[in-house]
């Protein structure tokens, strides 16, 4: 699969696992509808009606697309990873049990690693 080509900023959160700083991705407060997909890969991963406000800094979401996000234990050992199924590129991270929506999930999405496709 040929991959989208990156900046350095973009490679160094996607591929080695960084962040950007809170509050500064140009998703964190859109509210438009339409799809999330991954910056590396173009694979569709987060719907726009599953986005939320968590006050955190990053994109939130209570859901992802089925099949589309990966969850894998954090090298610090005490939160789990999310990355993308289909090219493993870093997404963020996920928390569950927080109470901030009813399904009580928040996928902390760096902007840096999604595009968005606003609906027609």
């Amino acid at each position: 699969m040929k991959y989208n080509e990156l900046t350095d900023f973009e490679k160094r959160v996607i591929l080695d696992k960084g962040t950007e700083a809170p509050f500064t991705g140009k998703y964190t407060d859109n509210k438009e509808n339409g799809v999330y997909v991954c910056k590396q890969c173009n694979s569709s991963l987060f719907n726009s009606k599953d986005k939320f406000n968590s006050f955190s800094g990053w994109p939130s979401f209570d859901d992802a697309i089925e099949g589309a996000v990966k969850q894998i234990p954090d090298k610090d050992g005490r939160r789990v990873e999310i990355v993308c199924a289909s090219c493993g590129g870093h997404l963020g991270h996920v928390f569950i049990g927080e109470g901030m929506t009813e399904k009580s999930v928040r996928h902390c999405v760096n902007s840096v690693s999604m595009d968005f496709v606003k609906s027609k």
